[in-house]
């Protein structure tokens, strides 16, 4: 991973400072993306955990069978 931060670092240099600018708006635009993507996942799997408890019961089991 080091090679590619390097990567990015050197051609970062070469960049005026207004483009450095939407860089740092790019980046926190993907970190932001990624955090609400970690919370989807998070609500998922929470749902999924409840709505077993839900379906997967003795008086549910009727129902499977139709």
């Amino acid at each position: 991973m080091s090679t590619a931060i390097d990567h990015i670092t050197e051609k970062l240099a070469h960049l005026p400072p207004e483009r450095l600018a939407e860089v740092v708006d790019f980046v926190d635009f993907i970190a932001e993306r990624e955090q609400e993507r970690g919370l989807v996942r998070a609500a998922q799997t929470t749902s999924e955990v409840r709505l077993a408890q839900l379906w997967n019961n003795d008086a549910d089991a009727a129902y499977d069978r139709l």
